[in-house]
C-alpha cells in the first residue's frame, strides 16, 4: 500500500480537537479587552442639567448678592459678602423709598409714562412701516429697506447731538416728548425688520381673499395682519419695555430737572444725595426697580419665545 499524500493546508490533529471543543471554552481563551462604556441618554441629560444649573447660578450670583445685601445693615454689607445674611434689616426699603427729593414711587410713575408711550409708539409705527415694506409695492422699496437696516449700525452717541439740538429748538428738553415722540416715527429699525420677516411668512392668499371681499390695505392691516402677528407684537412690546425701563443715557441727556427723573437716573442720584455709605437703601430700591421687568418677562416669555422662533420661518 502506498501512503496517501498529505495536503499542506490540511488541518492537524490538534486543530481538529480544538474545533470540536465547545464555544464557551474557546471564548474563555480570548484575552479580555477593555470596553468603552457608553454614557446613556439619562446620564447625559443629568450632566447637561447640572452644567446649566451651575452656569445659571454663576450668572445670577450678582443679583442674588444684591438681594441679600438689601436686607443687611450698611456696616456689614461688604464685611460679610455671603448670600445668607446673619441679620435682617428691613429699614433699607423704608429709608430708600424716602431718601431722595421725592418718594420713589414718583420716579416709578415717570418711568411708567415713558415706557408706556414708547411701547405704544413702537407697536403702532413699526407695525405700519413693516406692513409697507412687506406688502406694498412702491418705487425704491429695496433701497429704503436697506437704508432702514443701515440705521441699526448707527450708535446712539452719533445721533444724540443733533437730536438734542433739534429738541432744544422745539423746547422739549425736561419733558418726556424727546423719549416718546421718536417712537411714533418708527425709529427702531430692529423691530421693523422683526415684523417685516414675520409678515413675509404669512400667506399672501389671505390678502388676495380680503381684496376680493372689498377690503383695502387699512382693513387688511387691522383685521388680518395684526391679529395674526400677535407673537411679533408681543416680542416688540417686551423688548421695548425692558430697553426703555433700563435706558440711562438718553434719559440723562434730556431730563435734567429732578422733577422729571426716571428710575435709572434716580438710582444714580442715590450716591450723590446719601453719600457712598448708604448702599443698603440703594440696593433695596434697585430690587424694587427690577420687579416690573421680572413680571413682564415672567408673563410674556411664552410670546417672546414664540415670536423669535416663528420670525422668518415660511
Amino acid at each position: 500500500m502506498t501512503d496517501t499524500p498529505v495536503r499542506p493546508d490540511a488541518p492537524t490533529d490538534r486543530q481538529r480537537v480544538r474545533e470540536q471543543r465547545p464555544l464557551s471554552e474557546l471564548a474563555a481563551e480570548i484575552p479580555d479587552t477593555p470596553r468603552k462604556r457608553k454614557v446613556g441618554p439619562r446620564a447625559r441629560r443629568i450632566l447637561k442639567h447640572v452644567l446649566l444649573i451651575g452656569f445659571g447660578l454663576v450668572m445670577l450670583y450678582p443679583l442674588l448678592w444684591m438681594l441679600s445685601s438689601s436686607f443687611k445693615p450698611n456696616e456689614i454689607i461688604f464685611r460679610e459678602p455671603g448670600l445668607i445674611p446673619t441679620e435682617l434689616d428691613l429699614t433699607n426699603y423704608s429709608q430708600g423709598w424716602f431718601a431722595l427729593l421725592h418718594p420713589f414711587h414718583h420716579y416709578l410713575l415717570n418711568s411708567a409714562i415713558v415706557v408706556l408711550g414708547s411701547v405704544l409708539g413702537n407697536l403702532i409705527s413699526c407695525s405700519m412701516a413693516a406692513y409697507a415694506f412687506a406688502r406694498l409695492k412702491f418705487r425704491g422699496r429695496p433701497l429704503w429697506f436697506a437704508i432702514m437696516l443701515m440705521t441699526i449700525m448707527l450708535p446712539i452717541h452719533v445721533i444724540i447731538v443733533p437730536q438734542y439740538i433739534l429738541f432744544s429748538s422745539l423746547e422739549w428738553i425736561n419733558t418726556f416728548l424727546p423719549l416718546i415722540v421718536p417712537k411714533l416715527l418708527a425709529t427702531d429699525a430692529f423691530f421693523i425688520f422683526l415684523m417685516v420677516q414675520f409678515f413675509r411668512g404669512l400667506p399672501k392668499e389671505l390678502d388676495e381673499a380680503a381684496r376680493l371681499d372689498g377690503c383695502g390695505h387699512g382693513r387688511i392691516f387691522l383685521r388680518i395682519m395684526l391679529p395674526l402677528s400677535l407673537p411679533a407684537l408681543a416680542t416688540t412690546a417686551i423688548f421695548t419695555f425692558i430697553w426703555t425701563w433700563n435706558d440711562f443715557f438718553s434719559q440723562l441727556i434730556f431730563l435734567t430737572d429732578p422733577e422729571m427723573y426716571t428710575v435709572p437716573i434716580a438710582l444714580r442720584t442715590f450716591i450723590d444725595s446719601t453719600s457712598a455709605s448708604s448702599w443698603g437703601p440703594l440696593f433695596a430700591m434697585s430690587i424694587v426697580s427690577l420687579v416690573p421687568i421680572f413680571f413682564i418677562f415672567l408673563f410674556g416669555q411664552k410670546y417672546l419665545v414664540k415670536g423669535i422662533a416663528t420670525t422668518g420661518i415660511k
